[in-house]
Formats: structure tokens, sequence, C-alpha cells
């Protein structure tokens, strides 16, 4: 499924050890970047997907990105973290091609090899662990521009041990679309490729060679969701990124993304975030001002 055009390519933003004392608790993050958490000391709690999970020494836990979750901690707790982007540019992300375990048990290579990526990347500790004092543009810009002055030796180092981990995870992967055949998976193909163009029911169903009513019933059996539902939720995860990268008007933001009417660009986000575009802006920018 992950054929040439899904090459993987990752920047790593940040990576840090941590000790906490009861102080790991945020709600509500929701973030353009993966987190890998190696736990080596005391137990936490994430919540995501309505489930609980308890995070245990010496296990490896992955959360991909735009998935909304939260921590929980009561007690000394303490671990390695690690926030990795994915390049996409007009391409799937593997996080929305395959579904990730969250938990993978650790052991001596892993753990020598999250010491070594830390080693080889310093000044990427996070210096406020409060995710909304990070989420922002300014310091996901700053992160990626530090990348790109990384000697090229550590940078192919940093990248084959950031796929050495997402490896041992992939491992136990299973495609989100487990009984799609070809004509659903050009389709999402498609949708990820044009995702900044208007995209309608009726040339997805061109490209798949089936009726309207019967590309509507496959994809949602497939995806849980309609291929309208699919599209306006990429379209706004592909906004909250540009959001972080750049600074366009709202309106402007809205036809980059293919949308002819703002009014209905800004319910929609509204209505998939829980707060308008405009407000989006403005807390990323107090953030980033508060710095």
């Amino acid at each position: 499924m992950l054929g040439e055009k899904h090459q993987l390519e990752f920047t790593l933003l940040n990576i840090g050890y941590a000790e906490h004392h009861a102080d790991w608790n945020w709600k509500d993050i929701n973030s353009p970047f993966a987190r890998i958490h190696l736990i080596t000391k005391g137990t936490a709690k994430i919540h995501r997907g309505g489930k609980t999970y308890v995070l245990r020494e010496n296990h490896v836990y992955l959360t991909p990105s735009y998935t909304p979750h939260s921590y929980e901690c009561d007690g000394d707790f303490s671990l390695y973290y690690i926030h990795i982007y994915e390049k996409l540019e007009k391409k799937s992300s593997i996080f929305d091609l395959m579904h990730f375990p969250v938990e993978i048990q650790s052991d001596d290579l892993l753990n020598q090899l999250i010491e070594r990526l830390k080693a080889i990347n310093p000044k990427r500790e996070l210096s406020i662990y409060d995710p909304k004092s990070y989420d922002n543009s300014s310091e996901l810009i700053k992160n990626i521009a530090f990348q790109n002055t990384t000697p090229i030796a550590l940078e192919f180092e940093s990248q084959g041990i950031i796929k050495v981990l997402l490896a041992r995870f992939y491992a136990f992967t299973e495609p989100k679309t487990k009984q799609a055949d070809a004509r659903v998976l050009r389709v999402l193909d498609y949708i990820h490729t044009n995702i900044h163009s208007a995209i309608s029911i009726d040339k997805l169903a061109e490209i798949s060679f089936l009726t309207k009513d019967h590309l509507i019933r496959s994809f949602k059996k497939q995806l849980n969701c309609t291929p309208g539902k699919y599209i306006n939720r990429k379209k706004i995860e592909k906004a909250q990124l540009i959001m972080l990268l750049e600074n366009p008007s709202i309106q402007e933001l809205s036809y980059k993304l293919g949308f002819e009417n703002v009014s209905y660009f800004n319910r929609l986000f509204k209505k998939l975030t829980g707060e308008n575009p405009s407000a989006y802006k403005r807390r990323l920018a107090h953030h980033t001002d508060s710095r």
C-alpha cells in the first residue's frame, strides 16, 4: 500500500527527557505533528478516542498527528518525548492510511536509539511543557528551520532512528481500508492529492467507475464516514497546518482550499475544531507573543 509515492520523510521538532511530579495534566491537545513517548518511570494516562490508556514503564507510545487527546498524571512520572512532523506536499499521510497501535514494548535497542537521537539533537528540549505554549506558529517554524541547519550526516542518522521507531509500530498496523478495492483507494489518493481544490462527488464517482450511491455506500462502510465528511475533515486539518506555517487572511485561506463561500468555511472550521478560524489565529498569535 505504501508505494513509491508514499516515501516517508519526517522532520524532528523536539526531543527531550522530562521528570514530572503530578504536573503532566493537559487537556484537548490536537496537533499537526505526531508524538512518541518512552516511559522510564512511573505511570500516567492518555485519553483518546473515548478510551483511557495507562502509560507504563519501558513501553513506547505513539499519538498520530491530528489525534485529539488529553494527559493525566497524579504522581512521579518520567519520559522521553519526541515530536515529529510528516512532510506531505501532495500525498497521503501514513496516519491516514494505517491504524497504528497505541503502545509497544520497548527493549534495549529502542532505548539506546532514543538516547542517541537526543544526544545528536541538542537544544531540542521543550522549555515549557504546556502544549498550548509550543503548539504555535513561531515554535513550529523555528524547529523546522533549526532542522534545516543540522549537519547532513546527523540528519541521515536522525531520519534512520525515527523510521526504526515507526517501523516497530508499523509491524502491528492494519490498513484503514482493509477490505477496500483499488477503486476506493484511487478515490482516497485523489482526495489527498487535490485537497487544495474543490472536490465533487461526481468526480470521485467518475475516477472510481462507480455510481455516486455505490461510492458513498462503499466509502462509508470502509472509512465510517461519507466522502464529503472525509474531504471536509482533511481540508480543515490542512487549514490548521497552513495557519501554523503561514499567515493568510481567512478569505485567502478558504479560497486556497477550494471553498467558494467563506461563511461556509468559517462554519465548518468551527464545527470541526470548536472555534472559528479567526479565534484560532488569535490563539496562535497569543501563545507566540507570550513566549
